[in-house]
């Protein structure tokens, strides 16, 4: 099955966070799993860092990559018509990011590994 990451998850998944499942765990470790990273999330990732909100051990433009590479994940690139989609959406949450990568999840058909209850409402 094909997974797009959250930012959460991601982050939880390669710093070994306790706060991710073992659900979560599972799913990520499943080798039938194939796994996504969109590129909302790396633009979410470098803003907080940049803002002071998260510490990584390098810059994003150098940590968030070497981490995809290391665990195997994909690059979701974000397309117009997932920026597009984002209007379609009802309005059950304000977070641009969150939106944007519910409308990718909704038109690639890709279920969402996320610790947001909001996002379930979509």
């Amino acid at each position: 099955m094909k997974i797009l990451l959250d930012a959460h998850a991601f982050l939880w998944w390669i710093t070994d966070n306790s706060k991710l499942s073992s659900r979560a765990r599972e799913i990520i470790t499943d080798v039938d799993n194939e796994l996504f990273l969109s590129a909302v999330t790396g633009w979410e990732i470098a803003i907080k860092v940049q803002i002071g909100r998260l510490k990584l051990v390098n810059e994003p433009q150098l940590f968030i990559p070497e981490q995809m590479r290391i665990n195997g994940i994909n690059s979701l690139p974000i397309q117009m018509s997932h920026v597009l989609h984002v209007f379609t959406l009802p309005y059950h949450h304000r977070d641009p990011f969150d939106r944007l990568l519910i409308a990718q999840a909704q038109l690639e058909g890709l279920p969402i590994l996320t610790t947001h209850p909001h996002i379930q409402k979509y």
